[in-house]
């Protein structure tokens, strides 16, 4: 495929929409979408959303990464991200039953250091970073757990499956992803902590969501939220997580009344200050919750609340933010704005989104859906708008 004509997901589903041999109407009535919404998507003129790349995946019977075109190979230093896949893959075999290693493991609260710095990587969206460190300290922490059986040691090896689970998600290895997330499960249920168990189905529910699986990952999650245990201190980050966790998952499967009642468990959470300490990283704060407001909206469709609650967020709340949270924000209101035929803001936002984490919106599938979504509705591409699509591609 030519620079000229790049592949695009509306391509991708209309040739795996004829390799089934079904019409655009009986892929919209398998999909539960009209017929031309199914049109618009392959020619170009509607954005393929995540929730119609899923409807449409599990219709056509294939792997929403085929219809992404994932997982995104890139020209220069970013791409050795995918080296670490291989060596994931085999870590997991080293989880059930130890691994050989060629040298001495690291000290434990060497290790645990380095599983919250990979957290912190993959929050500031630097997965090259991430995935080098990955692979050698699941060895590492697989070999002290069946070496001593110590619960703490489980838990930080479930906790840094979870990082390789939420590593091959934003690659775009589903498989992987669900691999890694058996493990977790897993060693979780060694730790002796039922949190870390709630932690995995936290981890568990988006990979889910891709999958057009909404009501198994929302039982899911309503069984994790009963699971958390109101006398521990980070009872209410992790409550609070689950909730908007389960705020999307609800708006994406279309069940706006669940949505937000969920957003607003989470939202008085935070109204009350009742947070608590934050142990585990998953940015239950006033500026996730804001965000998250948006993005409900944005998810059922309510594309103009989507933009007043995005517009409430002020600058010192996106600021205290990780990159990762940042930047996603960024490219769901770049989606939004292009849906709403606001090309150049949503060209503006897409790039405030590479500014602020460029890895994340290398290989995030709706920046590369919403980029050529604007390149196909433009007769002529403006400069910024044809580099971006140039880095995306290439």
């Amino acid at each position: 495929m030519s620079d000229e004509t790049p592949d695009t997901v509306g391509r991708r589903v209309a040739r795996a929409r004829k390799r089934r041999g079904l019409t655009q109407i009986g892929l919209a009535q398998r999909a539960a979408y009209s017929r031309s919404h199914v049109a618009g998507v392959e020619s170009g003129r509607k954005v393929a959303t995540p929730a119609f790349v899923a409807a449409a995946a599990a219709a056509l019977g294939v792997d929403p990464a085929e219809i992404y075109g994932q997982p995104y190979r890139l020209n220069g230093h970013d791409d050795h991200v995918h080296d670490a896949i291989p060596e994931l893959r085999r870590c997991m075999v080293h989880t059930e039953i130890g691994p050989e290693l060629t040298g001495p493991p690291r000290a434990l609260d060497v290790l645990a250091a380095e599983v919250a710095t990979i957290r912190r990587l993959m929050n500031q969206a630097k997965f090259v970073k991430a995935a080098a460190r990955l692979p050698s300290v699941i060895d590492e922490l697989s070999y002290w757990a069946h070496e001593s059986d110590e619960p703490r040691v489980w838990s930080l090896l479930s906790r840094a499956l979870r990082s390789g689970v939420s590593l091959t998600y934003n690659l775009g290895y589903g498989g992987d992803s669900l691999a890694l997330l058996e493990r977790a499960a897993a060693t979780a249920a060694r730790a002796q902590d039922p949190h870390a168990q709630v932690l995995v189905t936290w981890s568990r529910a988006p990979v889910l969501m891709k999958m057009n699986q909404y009501l198994p990952a929302l039982k899911l999650l309503e069984d994790a939220a009963a699971n958390v245990d109101p006398t521990r201190p980070d009872a209410s980050e992790l409550a609070g997580a689950v909730a908007l966790r389960a705020a999307i998952v609800s708006a994406r499967g279309n069940l706006g009344g669940q949505a937000w009642e969920q957003y607003a468990v989470a939202e008085e959470r935070i109204r009350s200050g009742r947070v608590g300490a934050l142990v585990h990283e998953v940015e239950f704060t006033p500026g996730n919750v804001a965000i998250h407001g948006a993005a409900v909206a944005m998810e059922l469709g309510d594309l103009d609340e989507a933009a007043r609650r995005d517009q409430r967020i002020g600058d010192g709340l996106l600021a205290s933010l990780p990159p990762s949270r940042r930047t996603h924000h960024h490219i769901d209101m770049a989606r939004a704005l292009a849906e709403n035929g606001a090309y150049d803001q949503a060209l503006k936002r897409l790039m405030v989104a590479e500014h602020s984490g460029p890895q994340m919106v290398h290989y995030h599938p709706t920046a590369h859906v919403t980029v050529a979504h604007l390149v196909d509705v433009r007769r002529t591409l403006p400069e910024p708008l044809r580099r971006l699509h140039t880095r995306l591609i290439n």
